[in-house]
């Protein structure tokens, strides 16, 4: 580990490919509805900054692994530490979907 590696985003590829490895395990689209009918990835649900706190209604567990990621991971670093008050105990900021080389769907 680098001196300097507190300033590297996430690697959003491998937070998909986490994501999908981890049964049980929630993708969130932070992004505002527009922005995710433009383009998302495969299987993520949009669940916008401004109304993170209504997660509760579909993620049945505060122990479900969440992958959290926005455009370019500044609303997904806002939104895992409002769902870690919320009291998700497993939620992990996977970046943004400017730097995400896989497939998206419309």
């Amino acid at each position: 580990m680098g001196f300097f590696d507190f300033l590297r985003s996430p690697d959003i590829a491998q937070g998909v490919r986490e994501f999908r490895e981890t049964p049980g395990a929630v993708l969130l689209d932070v992004r505002t509805p527009q922005e995710y009918s433009a383009g998302h990835i495969p299987g993520s649900q949009n669940t916008p900054l401004q109304s993170i706190d209504t997660a509760d209604a579909f993620i049945a567990s505060k122990d479900t692994p969440l992958f959290v990621y926005c455009h370019s991971g500044a609303r997904s670093s806002r939104a895992v530490k409002a769902l870690a008050r919320m009291g998700y105990a497993n939620v992990k900021n996977i970046g943004g979907i400017a730097a995400y080389p896989g497939e998206v769907e419309r």
